[in-house]
């Protein structure tokens, strides 16, 4: 099919890049966010070897390059910190590291200023409140009092889609798992050419982000999903930190600005069935919502928005694309969240600990096959 008039609804990581995607292939986009300020936090995100691919395969990688820091390994540490391993990362573009730290804000400038070019119209403090779908078009109602009739609709709203709440309602819900992610920005020490891993019930990873940069993410058990007030978060994640080896100690102390922090309970969903309904469709955390621990969430949408684009240009109409996407997707997405719930449950003592060496190099396995 060519030339669609396309509604993205959600402009994130996974929504940029689908508009970018169907843009590429000559349909009319439109993409609407609900944050009126569209606002990102301001630390980092891990993105990966099928990531560049990926990014390649957009038309954006040598954008994207200019505003990460790459790397070819991930290093295993035990808990004490003595490391155990160094995992080679396979490269899948010529030229090109295997993997990249980046700034959110920076992604989403990439993501979103290649969108634009490529003629996106992204509308922003609006929601889709009614999507009504005739078998030929799909009109959409927005909170804004405004009203849009289109070829296909893509939800790319997160975990808490309300896309998906819209058209398949009975479908499985994000469920808390007992762990929390903290993040925060340090500057990059000397040495530091990979991504490090450090096991454990409290684990820990640092990720070079620029030249200056890394950032910090760290996973804790926080059973009854606990609220952290903003005043005194960075003295709550210092404490965190006590039974770590000594150089995470160290690094910890410089966590001093409470703004600094972010702090998220990790939720985690599959969406077993259907992906769509005829003619609106769901990616990304909208459908496979997974934890951190093998850092493919934002890869996963980023090859979903890859694969719908392609599967609307085999198609010659909206529903079967969609099927056909699904059909593509699942099994990749499906190893991605149980294997990273498996390290999470690990990390919990709810189920056996995950050597996170052979996981590592397992996952990177998976992910560089074709999508």
């Amino acid at each position: 099919m060519e030339n669609l008039d396309i509604l993205v609804i959600g402009a994130g990581i996974g929504g940029l890049s689908a508009a970018i995607a169907l843009a590429r292939k000559g349909h009319t986009v439109t993409a609407i966010e609900r944050d009126p300020n569209w606002s990102v936090y301001g630390v980092g995100i891990i993105q990966q070897s099928n990531v560049l691919r990926a990014m390649d395969q957009l038309g954006v990688l040598d954008r994207f390059m200019d505003a990460a820091c790459g790397f070819d390994a991930v290093e295993i540490f035990l808990p004490d910190g003595t490391k155990v391993a160094r995992v080679p990362s396979p490269r899948l573009v010529e030229g090109r590291p295997a993997n990249v730290g980046i700034g959110r804000r920076a992604l989403q400038k990439v993501l979103g200023d290649s969108a634009k070019e490529l003629g996106t119209e992204i509308r922003l403090g609006i929601t889709a409140d009614d999507i009504v779908d005739d078998g030929e078009k799909v009109a959409v109602t927005f909170s804004d009092g405004s009203s849009g009739i289109y070829d296909a609709v893509i939800g790319a709203d997160g975990v808490y889609s309300q896309t998906r709440d819209a058209i398949l309602p009975e479908a499985e819900k994000p469920v808390f798992t007992g762990q929390a992610v903290w993040r925060y920005n340090f500057p990059r020490p000397e040495g530091l050419d990979a991504l490090q891993v450090y096991n454990g019930p409290t684990g820990v990873g640092l990720v070079p982000m620029s030249a200056d940069v890394m950032y910090m993410y760290v996973t804790t058990p926080e059973p009854g999903k606990p609220w952290y007030p903003k005043e005194g978060i960075a003295a709550a994640m210092r404490a965190k930190l006590a039974n770590c080896s000594p150089a995470i100690r160290e690094l910890g102390e410089q966590i001093t600005d409470d703004e600094g922090v972010v702090y998220r309970p990790l939720e985690g969903m599959l969406v077993r069935g259907d992906w769509s309904k005829g003619r609106v469709g769901l990616l990304g955390d909208a459908v496979h919502a997974t934890t951190p621990h093998l850092g493919q969430g934002a890869g996963m949408a980023i090859e979903d928005a890859i694969v719908i684009a392609e599967e609307l240009e085999r198609h010659d109409n909206v529903e079967a694309a969609l099927k056909a996407y699904r059909d593509r997707r699942f099994e990749r997405c499906r190893y991605i969240v149980e294997s990273s719930l498996a390290i999470c449950h690990g990390q919990l003592g709810v189920g056996p600990a995950v050597d996170n060496h052979k996981a590592t190099a397992e996952m990177f396995g998976v992910v560089s096959q074709p999508i």
